[in-house]
């Protein structure tokens, strides 16, 4: 089978579930994955001859797509901030807005007065998406990571190697930590403590695509309709002792929360709440100092 009869099979057996233009992203994906070409080569390699160990994969992976499994864990990797991450059904994928954040942060450090020696910590880190991105891209900068999941520690790991920086990682459930000084240092103050934490409320599953409510870790998404904002009440309690003098706490929320989400910080006693919008114009992040 050639690469063009592989592409027109692709988008026989899919088209009455993706839009075209989402099949031709599965068919780039799919083919540098297998043959290590750009989406140039695959374009103008049409007649190449796919090797049978590769179409048992390729035909493998277009069986699981009709089954709505995200091309991510088909393929087993993604790109966030311009670098690669590996990923799988216990790690959340990183999203857009995720990426929005990182570059908030970044921005923040670039304006202000310190800019290296650093101590961050990313609570919720999953895939580390947020603190490995930081590492890459902050010198002289010390990150840790929390984590209640020991397979996606293994995940964010793998990711911290493969891109070649220095992540402290904690295996806790923050919910049930008094203090943070308890897991890492009474020592330590953070310049930044970012969190993406779960935030989807029940009720909201139905606004989801069913590949992320069949496959991605409900554990990282789902919240109870009662207490929405548990996480944010308690990541906000711990950080007020933590926080070093003119530090930072980020959030990526709910954008049906923002209000209620500011509420919570400001009975926390943090000032200069700064709320921002993501490309969607939703309000999907929030910064906030004691």
């Amino acid at each position: 089978m050639t690469l063009l009869e592989f592409k027109t099979k692709l988008h026989s057996e899919l088209e009455q579930i993706y839009p075209k233009n989402e099949i031709d992203t599965f068919y780039k994906l799919l083919i540098a994955h297998q043959l290590n070409y750009s989406s140039v080569d695959s374009a103008l390699n049409l007649q190449k001859v796919i090797s049978s160990e590769k179409l048992d994969f390729l035909f493998d992976a277009v069986d699981e797509l009709a089954n709505e499994k995200p091309i991510q864990y088909i393929i087993g990797e993604t790109e966030f901030y311009g670098l690669s991450f590996k990923v799988n059904e216990d790690t959340l994928i990183p999203r857009p807005e995720t990426e929005e954040l990182v570059h908030w942060i970044l921005k923040e450090i670039e304006t202000s007065n310190k800019k290296s020696n650093l101590r961050i910590l990313d609570i919720g880190t999953g895939s580390g998406c947020i603190a490995i991105t930081l590492a890459k891209h902050i010198p002289n900068v010390d990150v840790y990571a929390i984590d209640v999941s020991k397979n996606a520690l293994e995940m964010a790991t793998i990711n911290a190697q493969s891109n070649d920086v220095a992540i402290d990682f904690i295996h806790a459930n923050i919910l049930k930590t008094s203090n943070l000084s308890e897991l890492i240092s009474n020592t330590f103050h953070f310049d930044i403590i970012v969190s993406n934490p779960p935030y989807v409320r029940n009720l909201e599953k139905e606004e989801m695509q069913a590949n992320v409510l069949q496959y991605e870790p409900h554990q990282a998404l789902f919240v109870k309709d009662t207490n929405p904002l548990l996480f944010y009440d308690k990541i906000a309690e711990l950080s007020v002792s933590s926080l070093s003098e003119n530090g930072f706490l980020f959030f990526e929320i709910n954008q049906y929360l923002h209000k209620e989400t500011v509420q919570l910080l400001k009975e926390k006693k943090y000032t200069s709440i700064d709320l921002k919008k993501d490309l969607f114009d939703n309000f999907r992040m929030i910064k906030a100092s004691l």
